[in-house]
């Protein structure tokens, strides 16, 4: 059984040589995906306050434009002045409005930072083309 190749090496030293070079490989890729990871999750840790923020800054609205209906109604069957309800209406709209605020901006920084990897994915789909070129070539 012939184990040289034309080169001098033998067939164990090439594939020994492949073993490596994949492990190489991989774990170059791990580590982007980890690196990459690492960054989406610091730019949660930012979003995730903003977006609580606005869901209870929204929640509290929601609150308290009921009770101004509620204080709209009993003012309406009591004969009571309105300023209860003009009040908790006030309130109600500057929290909708500052919640809104939150929610947006929260939004808007997950918009402008997507959660995905995207350069793992861009260099995966780059090994892939790769890969499938060599083994035309190879073919």
């Amino acid at each position: 059984m012939n184990t040289e190749t034309n080169n001098g090496r033998s067939i164990a030293a090439t594939l020994t040589e492949m073993k490596i070079e994949l492990l190489d490989f991989l774990d170059t890729r791990i580590e982007l995906l980890k690196t990459e990871l690492q960054e989406k999750l610091k730019i949660l840790k930012s979003a995730a306050p903003l977006g609580a923020l606005g869901a209870l800054l929204l929640g509290t609205a929601y609150l308290l434009f009921t009770l101004a209906l509620v204080s709209l109604v009993v003012v309406a069957f009591q004969g009571n002045p309105y300023r209860w309800f003009f009040a908790f209406l006030i309130v109600g709209f500057a929290w909708a409005v500052f919640g809104g605020i939150a929610a947006y901006f929260a939004q808007r920084e997950l918009k402008m930072n997507p959660l995905l990897p995207q350069r793992t994915i861009e260099v995966l789909k780059g090994d892939k083309s790769w890969i499938e070129a060599e083994v035309k070539n190879q073919a």
